[in-house]
This record gives structure tokens, sequence and C-alpha cells, in this order.
């Protein structure tokens, strides 16, 4: 897809399991099965989907997944799937090399969004994943990811945010700023403190990779939060600005944890809002772990 001077597509990295009632929070089980049924363990299938950006003599990656560290145990837990994606071979299918990544931009260190930062070696030490790029992130949430909450401690672990304080090339943000020409990025702070978006702006609209602001095109309904949402009433105004702009604009949503969407312009029918014209993204065809329901 191209959005101005960047050519922008998605990177399947894998697919995860979260419990489904957390991921939908207040709603009742009835209605979010309709869309995002679950398992016998209560988890509905979540994608872990990056965006690839390319232009401008560069390469930039925004999140880069679970990663491959974890215990058999945890890969259990969170029936953690890499049997057909993993972040590196879908890059390279892409024709992109870890050297030659330039920049990665962390939305937050989540372990399902910073856990391929660091891969360990031979020996357990911890290496940067893509050891030249810049490592974008907002200098409030490296700080929450150091002195986590009770809430969050089992998402911010230190194999994921030590390997990114040590980066010699890390861009530490203070809020919204223009990156590069034509993408910026957009703070959030309903979900957990310091949430970055990236925004692919050119040609009078726009591509977002929502992270976990708007995780599934099953969120676009604004009091569809999670309860893993630090500030529930802040993140629905957070999403009614970012979709009411959508609306107007004609601009796409990038949802990294759907298994079916990839991402897709927003449409207002009875005042809910709800998804509409698919974006083309590049993504392999049939790649969901379980069929759409309807």
């Amino acid at each position: 897809m191209r959005i101005g001077r960047w050519e922008v597509s998605s990177v399947l990295s894998g697919f995860f399991r979260l419990d489904g009632g957390a991921m939908f929070g207040s709603v009742p089980k009835i209605l979010w099965e309709k869309t995002n049924p679950a398992d016998a363990a209560n988890r509905i299938d979540l994608a872990l989907r990056c965006m690839l950006i390319r232009g401008e003599n560069r390469v930039i990656l925004v999140d880069v997944g679970i990663g491959q560290k974890f215990s058999p145990k945890e890969t259990s837990m969170y029936a953690v799937d890499h049997s057909r994606f993993t972040l590196l071979a879908a890059l390279a299918a892409q024709g992109v090399a870890p050297e030659e990544v330039t920049d990665v931009v962390l939305t937050h260190l989540h372990f399902d969004h910073a856990g391929g930062v660091s891969t360990a070696d031979s020996g357990s030490a911890l290496r940067l994943t893509f050891p030249k790029a810049r490592h974008f992130l907002q200098r409030a949430n490296l700080l929450a990811a150091m002195t986590p909450n009770e809430r969050e401690r089992a998402s911010y672990l230190k194999e994921n945010w030590a390997p990114v304080k040590e980066c010699p090339r890390l861009e530490l943000l203070d809020g919204p700023a223009e990156i590069f020409p034509g993408i910026r990025v957009l703070v959030s702070e309903g979900h957990t403190t310091g949430l970055q978006m990236p925004r692919v702006e050119g040609d009078g609209t726009w591509i977002q990779y929502c992270a976990d602001m708007i995780p599934t095109a099953s969120h676009l309904r604004i009091p569809y939060v999670m309860g893993y949402d630090l500030c529930p009433r802040t993140l629905m105004e957070e999403k009614r600005t970012t979709l009411t702009e959508a609306v107007r604009d004609g601009g796409y949503l990038f949802f990294e944890h759907d298994p079916w969407t990839p991402a897709c312009q927003v449409r207002q029918e009875n005042g809910r809002f709800a998804p509409g014209a698919a974006a083309r993204l590049g993504e392999p065809a049939d790649t969901a772990p379980r069929r759409k329901p309807g």
C-alpha cells in the first residue's frame, strides 16, 4: 500500500491467545464470541502483526512481535504459534534481512509487542535482533517498564526492556513527534503509560498503527475496551478522536492483533463505528488460525 513517499506492508510474525473476557472487559461473552470465538480455556486467537514501512532509504519496522524467548510453560500458557510465521522469516519473504532494518518503532514494551526486540544466543546472552537499527520509544514507557505497577508487572519483562535501554541507538521521545517526513507518532495513555502509534500520511490519506488502543477490528465500538487497559475512560475518548478522524479523512487503521483483518477504513452507521473497506498490505492469503465467524 502506497501512502505518499512510503510503501506500507504487513509482517505477520505469528499468533497467540489471550483470555477473551480480558480482551473485551465488561462486554458480555455472548456478544464478543460472535466475532471472536473462544477455545476451551476461554482464550481467543490473536495475531502478532508488525508494520513494515519502506522509502527514503529507510526500512522501518513497527513493533517486533512476541519473540521466541519464552519457556515451554509460557509458550503453552499463551498458545504462542510460530509454526507458519516468524518475524525474521516474514521479513525475509519481503526481501528484508535483520541488518537492513534501519529503524524500529516500539509502541510500548509489553511482551507481545517487544519480545522480538532481542534474541538469545547459544550462551543465553541477549542480543538485539536488529543491531544496526535506531530504536524509537517513549521515555515514559521505558520508565513504566522499568518500574511497573502491580497490574502490569507480568507484561513488562526485563529481558525485553533491558536490551532496549542499553541500545546504543536508542531514541527516547517525549510525546507526539514527527520522526520522518510523513511519519509521526501519536501518544495514547489509556492502555498503558506512553504508548505511541505511528501514523503514515500522504496523498490525502493516512494509515495508523493502533497497537493496543484498538487491537482488533472487533474493538472499533467505543465501549469495547480491554480489561488490561489502565484507564478505560481515557481510552474511549482516545478511540473516539481517532475513529472520528478516520471517518472524516478516509484514513486506515492497522490492527496488530486481529487474526483476520490487517487494516481497514472506518464507517459510521447509527452512531456506531464499524469496519469499512479493507486495505491491501501484502499479507499472505489464508493466514488466520481459524475460519472467521459468519
